[in-house]
């Protein structure tokens, strides 16, 4: 029988799982087929013990090992079942909750909790108790770190004293005692035990590992080790050099000797695995590149089985990894795409949909991302905020809501919502509830009355009546409450109005019965729960969905999979793409430790974070190796420029210093044939022949004379500015969408502020009225308005704003009644352009007839008034209303004795403007401007005249703006003729 007991391992880039098989066969070849069913196989993932037993199928009729799971060493010992990780979590929320009551860090409850739980949970697998902790000393630490120190110990007192009621702690227990056991020769395992897959990286797995190591028939076998680090490297590794690929190998070998060979399987390339290893040595060492690199030998023969691609952006990597794999495919052959950055992975994945390729993406999909995991956070973010436009018809429009009458009635329930979505756009209010749905809904249509849009309404109108007091509050609340409260809220919405939720979608297909079971899973355990905000409990919930996925319920591409870089030890085959090298993708960035620093650590005997590092970094190096390898990253991200990996970055620094070895030619020959695949991608993105349509001139439409019949004095200067948005408006009577989130911006400002100048002015009062009453009087206005506004921190700005102009704008007004009495104040009048059916209306802020019968045309702007020769080139709104009260339309003609602009900002002041025979000429010309329109003779060009290039029009996207410019001619365009 050949030896099977002690450390074995498999170089980089060979079949991992084939390699395990082949050895064991081989050394269980003499014996009898039913010998193999005495052998114990324990992996250190599921997807490790998949790629086994598949290599065994291959292999021919066996009977197959018993296949383990290292984690479930705990419960073959004897172990009760472990305690639920959330009920746990939820014990140590408690006193997290109450910490943070007297020293608030900002920081959630439901984030500050899970960390700790991930400390405990190391502490547990390490065989640390909380007396590890009382080795610290804080005394040259900070402050906060003291105070986290100090409530350390109590939690770690509370959490780890006891039995091992935790899955670590069982692990780490049953490890404990197997070794002994197996030290002294009792209970050993009837049969052969291996561990395969495992670096050790915890401290119960390795000591499990290092006691199956010493049996007499029990081998662990290490994946990717590297035998060609020097000795010195090795021993700095013993030491602690936690970032380094064979780091989590290096303690394993120096208990159980240096690991021997388990097959005779050579790694693909022997070059580049030497190439690799040096290129990730210890930053202590690098100099080793001077003296190590030209053993190398040509580089070009090293990276001839690895391409570079370097994208610009995200999308055009995805793009280009897209067309490689479906290259590969229509050539027969395997592709694994490996990427820790799961944007990525999914853009390649919508890439990949236009040729009808699925890939088998083993991490499907999260069960945030589905869309009852998305209907659950909707549902939790709602308490604390007011359900405004957006929130509601996020709800509204949801896939899942108001699912519990069947098909037809959720086609009903769209188009109802469309309707209510455009009302609420343009008129609000800005947070709907229950009355302004039946306001709504009891409004005629076409002159009657709707009676199944009543219905409708009245029955949103009752959702929203129970939503609002559930989400009313959003403090502290018992867990059990707030979980109840986000249930009922989630079925209520999915039932929808006379719905029932057992109908509804919100609990069907795998996504709805994964949520089900987190809500119960959350329901069971919240009585152990502390006091818990709106806040807590959404982080709470997203981390719970967050641990769950979704596998896609179709057949995928049997030649293209989609692997974490955890699966690269098992599922590297045929041409292994690693995506996303950049830093913050893979490695994925550390999270800050808030309980311990490094020292600190160190002094618990706990890793350094840099182990995660580590870790990353022996699946890149496995993944590396294989045979044909393309190593793939963008150059920016969606928001900044990216760094590279720290692997890709020390290969392609290794590279170009080695010219001796044609390190810099083979270099740029990874390039050359990554760019051949961007240039791929880009050919293919870009419009053919048939897709080239010529860019659409500047418009200027003439419509079938009169084009218009009425207009207003506001809309002259946008005439004048912009002919082709009057021509969208006025003509195509099209009009922009109001914002789905109204907003506080400079236009509410502005209408605010005349709301309440309108209302201080009606009645207007009496010319005796002191400045004391004028002020009560105007401020009286200001809060009967301002009461309307339904933000609170605006409204207080705004009350502000007016407060401090309130002085020079009463002190203006005690003047101007003096002088005169308003005469009209945001009154509409309109007046006919003689010789043609034209009608110009007007709603002037604000005209005063003086003692003397002369009129003051006034016009109120929260912004800065325009200058004289803006008026006279584009402002026209009060030269026209000058016009119209000489010729009569607010009364008897009058005389008009100034133009005068009152700043509802800054200061208050009143800027005169004056009138004279140089502004009266605007009515002669406008009459002759709004002729041409009207005859046809001008067409409705597109920014015939914008003051500035910088401003925009709504309609700039109709008109193709951006295909032309400013300094292109006009196109004249016959619209809407026979």
């Amino acid at each position: 029988m050949t030896e099977m007991q002690g450390l074995y391992a498999l170089p980089p880039g060979v079949d991992f799982a084939g390699e395990v098989v082949r050895g064991l066969l081989d050394r269980m070849s003499h014996l009898p087929p039913e010998a193999l069913a005495g052998v114990t196989i324990y992996g250190n993932s599921s997807h490790t013990l998949r790629a086994i037993e598949a290599a065994f199928h291959e292999a021919g009729p066996l009977l197959l090992p018993r296949l383990r799971l290292l984690a479930e060493i705990g419960s073959e010992c004897g172990f009760p079942p472990p305690a639920s990780p959330l009920a746990r979590q939820l014990e140590l929320a408690h006193l997290v909750a109450r910490a943070m009551a007297s020293d608030d860090t900002g920081q959630s409850v439901a984030a500050m909790t899970r960390s700790l739980a991930e400390l405990m949970a190391e502490m547990q697998a390490e065989g640390l108790g909380a007396e590890a902790l009382d080795g610290i000393d804080a005394e040259d630490h900070a402050a906060h770190w003291q105070r986290a120190l100090a409530f350390l110990r109590i939690a770690a007192r509370f959490h780890l004293d006891g039995g091992p009621v935790d899955r670590e702690a069982q692990a780490r227990a049953a490890a404990e005692r197997l070794a002994a056991d197996w030290a002294e020769g009792r209970n050993l395992p009837p049969g052969p035990v291996i561990v395969a897959g495992s670096s050790g990286s915890h401290g119960a797995t390795r000591l499990y590992m290092e006691a199956v190591a010493r049996l007499p028939q029990g081998a662990v076998i290490l994946p990717g080790y590297d035998p060609a680090l020097p000795e010195a490297v090795a021993a700095m590794l013993r030491e602690g050099n936690e970032d380094h690929p064979q780091a989590r190998l290096a303690p394993l070998a120096a208990s159980c000797g240096a690991p021997r060979p388990w097959t005779d399987a050579a790694p693909p390339d022997p070059g580049r695995n030497r190439l690799l290893s040096l290129a990730l040595r210890p930053a202590p060492v690098t100099d080793q590149w001077v003296a190590e690199g030209p053993s190398l030998g040509d580089l070009g023969v090293a990276a001839a089985g690895m391409t570079l691609i370097e994208a610009d952006s995200p999308a055009d990597e995805a793009g280009a990894l897209a067309v490689l794999i479906r290259d590969a495919v229509h050539r027969g052959e395997e592709v694994t795409l490996i990427s820790a950055e799961r944007g990525l992975t999914r853009r390649v994945a919508a890439a990949l949909d236009r040729w009808g390729i699925i890939p088998d993406d083993s991490a499907g999909v999260p069960l945030p991302l589905t869309a009852a995991g998305r209907f659950a956070r909707h549902i939790a973010e709602l308490p604390g905020r007011p359900l405004g436009i957006d929130t509601a018809l996020i709800l509204l429009k949801h896939p899942l809501t108001a699912t519990g009458r069947g098909r037809w009635a959720r086609r009903a329930h769209l188009l109802r919502t469309r309707e209510l979505e455009l009302h609420l756009r343009r008129n609000g209010p800005a947070f709907p509830d229950g009355a302004a749905l039946r306001k709504w809904g009891e409004q005629p249509r076409r002159g009657k009355r709707d009676e199944a849009r009543v219905a409708w309404a009245e029955g949103i109108a009752a959702l929203l009546d129970a939503t609002l007091p559930l989400i009313a509050h959003a403090g502290p609340l018992p867990l059990a409450e707030r979980a109840a409260r986000h249930r009922q809220l989630a079925e209520l919405w999915a039932a929808g109005p006379d719905g029932s939720v057992e109908a509804s979608a919100l609990y069907a297909e795998r996504p709805g019965e994964k949520l089900r079971a987190v809500m119960d899973h959350i329901a069971l355990h919240a009585a152990r729960g502390p006091m818990m905000s709106a806040r807590d409990f959404a982080r709470l919930l997203s981390d719970q969905l967050q641990a769950q996925a979704v596998r896609a319920d179709v057949e995928a591409h049997p030649l293209v999979r989609i692997r974490g870089p955890r699966e690269a030890r098992t599922e590297a085959q045929g041409l292994v793409i690693l995506g996303g090298l950049n830093e913050g993708g893979w490695p994925q960035p550390l999270d800050p430790d808030p309980w311990l620093s490094r020292p600190m650590r160190r002094q618990a005997g706990l890793s350094l974070p840099e182990r995660r590092i580590g870790l990353a970094a022996h699946d890149f190096q496995i993944a590396a190796a294989a045979p044909k390898v393309v190593l793939s990253r963008a150059h920016r991200s969606d928001e900044a420029e990216t760094i590279p990996s720290r692997w890709l970055n020390r290969l392609v620094n290794l590279m170009n210093g080695l010219g001796s070895q044609n390190g810099p030619a083979a270099l740029a020959a990874m390039r050359a044939r990554g760019r051949h695949w961007l240039d791929c991608a880009a050919a293919l993105a870009a419009p053919g022949p048939a897709d080239m349509a010529p860019p659409s001139p500047r418009p200027s439409p003439r419509p079938p004379a009169p084009a218009l019949r009425e207009l207003s004095v506001t809309a002259v200067s946008q005439l004048i500015r912009d002919p082709y948005a009057i021509y969208a408006r006025h003509v195509l009577r099209l009009r922009p969408l109001d914002p789905l989130r109204p907003e506080p911006d400079a236009a509410e400002r502005g209408n605010v502020l005349h709301a309440i100048i309108q209302t201080f002015l009606s009645p207007p009062p009496a010319p005796d009225l002191p400045p004391e009453a004028l002020m009560a009087r105007l401020m009286e206005a200001a809060d009967r308005v301002l009461a309307q506004v339904p933000w609170p921190s605006v409204r207080l700005f705004w009350q502000a704003r007016i407060a401090g102009i309130a002085r020079q704008l009463v002190r203006d007004e005690h003047e101007r009644l003096q002088l005169g009495t308003p005469l009209a104040v945001e009154t509409r009048y309109q007046i006919k352009v003689a010789g043609m059916e034209f009608t110009l209306t007007a709603r002037p802020d604000r005209i005063d007839r003086l003692a003397d019968g002369t009129a003051v045309i006034y016009d109120y702007k929260s912004g800065t008034p325009p200058s004289r020769p803006q008026i006279l080139s584009f402002d026209k709104q009060l030269p026209l209303e000058a016009a119209m009260a000489e010729r009569g339309v607010f009364g008897q003609p009058m005389k008009v004795a100034d133009l005068r602009y009152i700043r509802l900002g800054g200061e208050g002041e009143t800027t005169p403007r004056g009138w004279d025979a140089e502004m009266a000429e605007t009515w002669d010309q406008f009459v002759a401007l709004i002729s041409a329109y009207l005859r046809g003779e001008h067409g409705f060009t597109a920014r015939r005249a914008m003051e500035r290039t910088g401003f925009g029009s709504d309609y700039d996207h109709l008109a193709r703006y951006g295909e032309w410019s400013e300094a292109d001619p006009p196109q004249a365009i016959r619209v809407g003729h026979e």
